[in-house]
């Protein structure tokens, strides 16, 4: 681009040649629009310019007077440049110009029998750019000169565009979601990555410029799995909103309208509670009705629409209720009405993720693994016939957390890091910063803290980049494990408070708050809490008792009772609690931190009481069941708080005398 009419004092700066450079990138390298440009350097300097090219017509209109009319404008240069083109070329050009990020020839074809001819003489004349893509297909785009110029010309002749352009990408949008769910899904999800520009603009078409909800909420069912699995959750959440605005729910389920709105408005909670709290949503004066009426529609009497994404997902809508459900047992119970369901109106994909939330939280319950272990292998023949990745992911995360509490760390590192390849495989980003942290808790299980902290690093820059909150929580929570077991009070301190206010503003399950607890009451004994870190120790383990948690949760937590009494100078109960631990534990080994921390704790009971007095406080919990713990601490005489706590308030102390203990925490399993 000509410099020589740079205003005095505007030097070719690296910010003017960055300028320079977009103008003649979003002039299409057009010679004449670029001497144009360059002439309005008189007036403007090149940034200026650059900013105002999206009224480029107005804009360049200065040209020589020396050359011909037609070369004077831009628009003039285009003006001449369209009356030479065919009629059937002129009509191209403006129904295409409703494509917002390219097309290909099949989206052409939807708007013309003949595109393809007209395609080519349009390539020709350079007026259409093509180019191949990695699959192999020709993809085209205007250039955007062209396209602004294209866009006018349509607005003449509005009756060109109609719906054709939204049928086509409903359409497509419409084959492409059941593949995104199988063995096919990777082409399918470029596809629709690729036209997603296409796809917004026809969406709001049918949503906002010409409203149709019909033929909106068919473009908004196509894409929800798509948005959850790509992570575009608060884009589909937006739109899911305008296309509850366009209409009331009937009551009457024989009323056509019914099941969409119904499965509108179950995609709306799904897509919602990964973009709000619980507490929000239950806020809304509206929601508590809207969640019975929806939660009867699809649980009352299960059937066809409760098989399918998204009505399959009705069991956790319990979560928005006006009472929750909190009772394992209660949920446990919906997802195998779901799951039989599933069985009897659903494919194997639907099954699947029926099956792997019903182990999911099987695993999070007390007694064995027994079942989930069968539940497990039928996952895997699932995955296997099913294809889809992200499912894949899931059943491998699952595997990884069963051999995890039985410190089978090698099988379960495995397993989490197949599942972290296929979530990344299939660009389901929100999961990986979930997984890189259970995989820097497999380091920390096994004693290697240096491995564990660079995995936390990891998975905390991953959850910054791909804006996954609900990974927050998890990655403080063990961030302040691993600084407590390296004796790093005020840092343990600092994260477990963070994690806290996470539980707190968030909606974690019940086992994970009771964890949080846990933890703090630890970094609060360690830092000389004595009764009122007992108090909190007891708090903890009383909610994972209330809240039905896996037997591994409630042994961490006595074992964290243990500790808070040993360092609060009760070397007997201490002892107590940790041989009634040990029975809790079952096939659940101790990890190499629980180890240290145990080994610390019967060796202070020894000092204190020697070898007679160990053994009888040890024999004394050999029989105790949670309950009974819980008992033996409330009778402890006078030296602990009459009413025990039964929330976070007040959190670690942060006061760390000198010579703290600088035993080990023990890990925990949280999803």
């Amino acid at each position: 681009m000509p410099t020589g009419n740079v205003p005095p004092g505007e030097g070719p700066t690296g910010e003017a040649d960055a300028a320079v450079a977009e103008i003649c990138r979003r002039l299409d390298g057009l010679p004449l629009a670029i001497e144009l440009a360059a002439a309005r350097l008189r007036l403007l300097t090149p940034r200026q310019i650059a900013d105002r090219l999206d009224d480029r017509f107005r804009l360049l209109t200065s040209g020589s007077r020396t050359v011909l009319p037609r070369q004077q404008t831009l628009r003039a240069v285009v003006d001449w440049s369209w009356d030479l083109l065919e009629p059937d070329e002129r009509t191209l050009l403006r129904q295409v110009s409703v494509f917002a990020g390219g097309w290909d020839l099949a989206a052409a074809e939807a708007l013309s029998p003949r595109a393809a001819d007209t395609l080519g003489a349009l390539v020709d004349k350079s007026l259409v750019v093509a180019a191949p893509t990695e699959d192999g297909e020709m993809r085209y785009r205007l250039l955007e000169t062209i396209h602004e110029y294209a866009t006018e010309r349509a607005a003449e002749a509005p009756d060109l565009l109609a719906a054709a352009e939204a049928a086509h990408f409903t359409a497509l949008t419409e084959t492409a979601e059941p593949k995104l769910r199988s063995g096919e899904q990777l082409p399918w999800i470029d596809r629709l990555e690729r036209d997603l520009d296409n796809i917004r603009a026809a969406l709001h078409r049918t949503l906002v410029t010409a409203p149709d909800e019909t033929a909106a909420l068919r473009l908004v069912f196509a894409m929800g799995w798509f948005w959850w699995l790509r992570n575009h959750r608060p884009e589909g959440l937006a739109w899911a909103e305008r296309a509850v605005a366009l209409g009331d729910d009937p009551e009457d389920p024989a009323d056509p309208r019914y099941w969409p709105r119904m499965r509108l408005r179950m995609l709306y909670f799904f897509l919602a509670i990964e973009n709000h709290t619980v507490a929000e949503l239950r806020d809304d004066p509206g929601t508590l009705a809207l969640v019975r009426r929806v939660r009867s529609a699809f649980g009352d009497e299960p059937g066809p629409e409760a098989a399918r994404f998204p009505g399959l997902l009705w069991p956790f809508t319990e979560a928005l209720g006006e009472i929750p459900t909190e009772e394992p047992d209660e949920l446990r119970a919906l997802l195998d009405t779901a799951l039989a369901n599933c069985r009897r109106h659903g494919g194997d994909w639907e099954v699947g993720v029926t099956l792997m939330f019903r182990t999911h939280m099987v695993v999070d319950m007390p007694g064995t693994l027994a079942d989930v272990d069968e539940d497990l292998a039928e996952l895997r023949t699932l995955a296997r016939r099913v294809g889809d990745r992200w499912m894949g992911a899931q059943i491998a995360s699952a595997a990884a957390e069963a051999y995890m509490m039985r410190g089978r760390y090698e099988e379960a590192g495995a397993d989490y890091e197949e599942a972290l390849r296929l979530a990344r495989e299939v660009g389901a980003h929100a999961e990986s910063p979930f997984l890189l942290a259970r995989l820097a808790e497999i380091a920390y299980r096994s004693g290697d803290m240096d491995t564990a902290g660079k995995g936390l690093a990891e998975a905390s820059a991953e959850a910054d980049r791909h804006h996954v909150r609900d990974a927050r929580p998890f990655i403080s929570f063990l961030s302040s494990a691993i600084a407590l077991h390296r004796g790093e009070i005020d840092t343990a301190c600092a994260h477990a408070e963070e994690a806290s206010h996470l539980v707190e503003a968030g909606n974690p399950p019940p086992h994970f708050t009771a964890a949080v607890i846990g933890l703090a009451a630890r970094v609060e004994a360690y830092g000389g809490g004595g009764a009122a870190a007992v108090a909190s120790a007891t708090t903890a383990l009383r909610a994972a008792r209330d809240a039905r948690c896996a037997d591994l949760i409630a042994a961490t937590l006595g074992q964290g009772l243990a500790v808070a009494l040993s360092l609060a100078d009760e070397p007997a109960p201490a002892a107590t609690v940790l041989a009634a631990v040990d029975s809790w534990r079952r096939e659940l080994p101790r990890s190499v931190p629980e180890l240290e921390e145990a080994e610390a704790v019967t060796a202070r009971s020894l000092a204190a009481l020697g070898a007679p007095g160990l053994a009888a406080a040890r024999t004394a919990g050999e029989g105790l069941d949670l309950d009974g713990v819980l008992s033996l601490v409330r009778d402890l005489p006078g030296e602990l708080p009459e009413d025990l706590p039964d929330d976070l308030s007040g959190g670690p102390s942060r006061d760390v005398p000198d010579g703290s203990p600088k035993d080990s925490p023990d890990g925990i399993r949280s999803n």
